[in-house]
């Protein structure tokens, strides 16, 4: 490990703003934050550009990035402090383990932006939208609670639109091209590491904004695997 992550790693275990694989926060996210604002997540968040952003615009809610990588987590988490942003907040942990930290209803919305989009269609299940995860979401959601996807690649994308057809879920809002339609939202307006790299160049961002209910989605696994095949190829 290079001697910049030591450092930042480090420093890490001093923020209060970062909570790495904690225990006993079911149920007690107000304590961190002082208030009982509503929550928001920001899953796989990396450097956490959203979270920041998102902590800015609305500063009567609380925000959480997710990530696995501390050395990421850092510099989203630093720049919360530098800007004296107290509704920010990052949790270190594996996005799969994410429902052992929040009670029944305890997140109201979550965002994914520019999550790795797992382009082969053997690893469509760690697809952050794969059904999978709709339905770990679901326990710790607010029933209807509002899912964002932000992303370049038009397979993930087209693949979430699939999901939500599957499943009888219709799209709030669909973005095509986010930079070039006209929209009225202020939170699309922040941008990512990421998003600059344009990384699936294809010189577009889609943006999806939908709803999960509170009824668990039905099994259709086998039906959506089939599907992709087609679609996509094996």
């Amino acid at each position: 490990m290079g001697q910049k992550k030591l450092i930042r790693f480090a420093e890490l275990l001093t923020f209060t703003n970062v909570l790495q694989y904690p225990q006993g926060m079911k149920g007690n996210w107000h304590k961190q934050f002082g208030n009982n604002n509503p929550i928001t997540l920001e899953l796989a968040c990396g450097k956490g550009e959203y979270t920041v952003g998102l902590s800015q615009i609305y500063t009567n809610r609380n925000f959480i990035g997710v990530d696995v990588k501390g050395n990421r987590i850092w510099v989203g988490a630093k720049k919360a402090i530098q800007q004296g942003l107290n509704n920010a907040a990052f949790l270190r942990t594996q996005i799969d383990k994410i429902h052992k930290y929040f009670e029944p209803g305890e997140v109201q919305e979550i965002w994914l932006t520019f999550p790795d989009p797992q382009l082969r269609t053997s690893r469509a299940k760690k697809r952050l939208t794969h059904p999978k995860f709709l339905e770990l979401y679901q326990h710790f959601l607010i029933p209807n609670g509002t899912i964002h996807l932000k992303t370049d690649s038009p397979v993930l994308y087209n693949f979430t639109k699939l999901v939500l057809e599957l499943h009888d879920l219709k799209a709030e809002i669909d973005l095509d091209n986010v930079h070039q339609t006209v929209h009225n939202i202020p939170e699309l307006e922040i941008k990512t590491h990421y998003e600059g790299l344009d990384i699936a160049q294809s010189n577009r961002i889609h943006y999806l904004r939908f709803r999960l209910p509170q009824v668990k989605l039905e099994k259709k696994d086998d039906i959506l695997h089939e599907l992709l095949k087609e679609i996509e190829g094996t």
